[in-house]
């Protein structure tokens, strides 16, 4: 009997300090934890510099989800054009406007030549490939790899591109013409737009071209690169913010940054492999990566030349395509914005030659401190900072806008066919991406004088 009230004593505090230990599990601990949480997010902010209030743990993460650099500009009109907002334990310092940019950015370029490291895709999707120069901390390396970048990048240097340049447009035309049945059929530009900056991008970094939309290297860079540019956005990983979400053990966000991380070494290793190969039968065309490596003052290793081949990679696919994009989409709506720039471009060249001249010298005109001190207030060394380029770009004390693709308007008079929403916020297909893109759009390129265009199309392929 005295053994049998010992077991059930022993089961009844057993299961008292069971249940103690599930309370101080998932009750208690969580509210230590976030208590501490908020004093380090507390002793975080910048003293005496402005800015919205926060969420507990997640900050000003949840007022951004949607269209970020909108709620930034939107802030600027309560918290003035520089301000703070705390996403999740990381305090960022957020600029609106060109005078603001000129003063933080212009004058304190020392303070300024680092970047900020985030987890996704600095320590998950850089690991193997490493990152792009613009996403780069500052260091010896990162010095040098601007050097060759920008040799490779200079007057003399781009002198030598223009045969790439010359055949891309070219094709870029081609393809309009051709989809678009001679300006008779609604077509998508979209394809043949990243057609034409990823072409770009190959030919100028690597001296080959991507031929067609065919190609399978099109789909699947593409892709690639579309999803890395996600991960690079500032509001779409909140793991980079909120460092518990990392211990995640069914991780699936850093599941899939090491799946585009593998295959992008993959096409990287194939397009370095076949510069090698070509650098080495003496069979390579002038290209960036050519130059760089012929570059024995640049002396760059293996990991400097791959960032480079990034740089050039996602930069272009990035802001080539989001802008030629908006810029189609903007004349199908806007026919007067096309006679303007065809009178311009009429003085020097007629319809009866739609591509222009390749050497065109652009005569037609339409077309010191590690701390930064900012009206008194001291953003410390190491400080995140973003730049809203959307409020800079619109800032109506310094913009009007002008645009010139000579190519194009001399070739085309684009004609609406779907009502598009040009307007970058209502008309942005995924706001929460790091780009704005217009929603998929169709439009006819009506040849402006059909003959001289079919011919030029034709003494192309011959």
């Amino acid at each position: 009997m005295t053994i049998a009230h010992l077991l059930l004593s022993l089961k009844d505090q057993l299961l008292y300090n069971t249940g103690q230990s599930v309370l101080v599990t998932f009750v208690v601990a969580p509210l230590i934890y976030l208590f501490i949480n908020e004093l380090v997010r507390h002793n975080a902010r910048i003293s005496g510099m402005k800015g919205p209030s926060g969420w507990p743990l997640i900050g000003n993460l949840w007022d951004i989800r949607v269209n970020a650099a909108e709620k930034y500009r939107d802030w600027a009109r309560s918290f003035g054009d520089v301000y703070q907002i705390q996403l999740g334990n990381v305090p960022v310092v957020v600029i609106n406007s060109a005078a603001a940019a000129k003063a933080i950015f212009g004058q304190n370029a020392q303070a300024m030549s680092s970047r900020p490291e985030f987890y996704t895709f600095h320590k998950i999707l850089s690991d193997t490939a490493g990152t792009t120069i613009g996403t780069s901390p500052y260091s010896d390396s990162l010095k040098r790899r601007r050097k060759g970048a920008a040799s490779a990048l200079n007057k003399p240097s781009v002198q030598t591109y223009v045969s790439h340049l010359d055949v891309e447009t070219r094709d870029f035309i081609k393809e309009l013409y051709t989809y678009g049945e001679a300006g008779t059929a609604p077509t998508d530009p979209m394809p043949m737009i990243q057609r034409l900056s990823l072409s770009l991008a190959l030919t100028l970094n690597w001296g080959t071209r991507l031929k067609s939309q065919k190609d399978d290297l099109f789909d699947e860079i593409t892709h690639v690169e579309e999803e890395i540019s996600r991960f690079r956005s500032t509001t779409g990983n909140l793991q980079d913010f909120i460092p518990i979400l990392r211990l995640n053990p069914v991780n699936l966000h850093s599941a899939k940054a090491k799946e585009m991380r593998s295959r992008r070494d993959a096409y990287l290793s194939a397009l370095n492999k076949g510069l090698d190969d070509r650098i080495a039968n003496g069979s390579y065309s002038p290209c960036i990566q050519a130059n760089v490596i012929m570059d024995k003052q640049a002396r760059l290793n293996k990991d400097e030349l791959t960032s480079i081949s990034l740089t050039m990679l996602s930069g272009g696919l990035d802001t080539v395509t989001t802008q030629v994009a908006w810029f189609m989409a903007f004349l199908s709506q806007h026919p007067e914005i096309q006679e303007k720039a065809v009178s311009e471009i009429r003085k020097f060249y007629d319809d009866s030659q739609p591509m222009c001249e390749s050497a065109d010298d652009q005569k037609c005109q339409y077309i010191v401190a590690l701390t930064v001190v900012y009206e008194g207030l001291t953003i410390p060394q190491g400080s995140v900072i973003f730049l809203n380029a959307w409020a800079c770009n619109m800032d109506p004390n310094v913009w009007e806008l002008y645009l010139l693709y000579m190519r194009l308007f001399n070739s085309f008079r684009i004609e609406k066919h779907d009502q598009v929403d040009c307007h970058p916020i209502r008309g942005n297909a995924d706001p929460t991406s790091l780009v704005a893109m217009p929603k998929r759009y169709r439009a006819r390129f009506v040849p402006r004088n059909p003959g001289a265009l079919g011919k030029a199309m034709q003494d192309e392929d011959t």
